[in-house]
């Protein structure tokens, strides 16, 4: 999909001058609405234009996957870093299930799941940009 270019310098900006944990956020939507596509690639009723609709969406999901399982730093996540790899390597399985058996259940199912990982993800952030200007108003004051 060709963007306009004002869409795309905004695109490119935002991917910028965002923090680490808006990078993530982003990477949890765009994984989210390439699954969405697919899901609707189901529905088309061309054999073609279906089975390139899910194969090219469900790849990008999986290749976000890979990315936001290479982005985990296991010495300080944890049992985290670990429970999430092997979250993340489950769902990569069912995308490759979807994609060989041309079968939308496993995509649900993953995007049941992101969604859930992405709304604490989202929670998260929201907790931290609020006590961010506590923080700095605390330390302005102690100055």
């Amino acid at each position: 999909m060709k963007l306009h270019p004002y869409a795309h310098a905004y695109r490119q900006n935002s991917v910028q001058t965002a923090t680490p944990g808006q990078l993530i956020l982003m990477l949890f939507d765009g994984a989210l609405r390439f699954m969405n596509r697919a899901i609707e690639g189901f529905e088309e009723k061309e054999v073609g234009a279906r089975n390139e609709a899910i194969h090219i969406n469900l790849m990008k999901s999986q290749a976000i996957l890979d990315e936001l399982q290479n982005s985990l730093d296991h010495t300080a996540g944890g049992s985290l870093a670990r429970t999430l790899t092997d979250l993340y390597d489950f769902m990569r399985g069912q995308l490759r299930l979807a994609n060989t058996r041309k079968d939308s259940a496993p995509v649900r199912v993953v995007v049941e799941l992101l969604g859930d990982i992405r709304g604490a993800w989202s929670a998260m952030l929201a907790q931290i940009d609020d006590q961010a200007p506590a923080a700095s108003a605390w330390v302005a004051t102690a100055a």
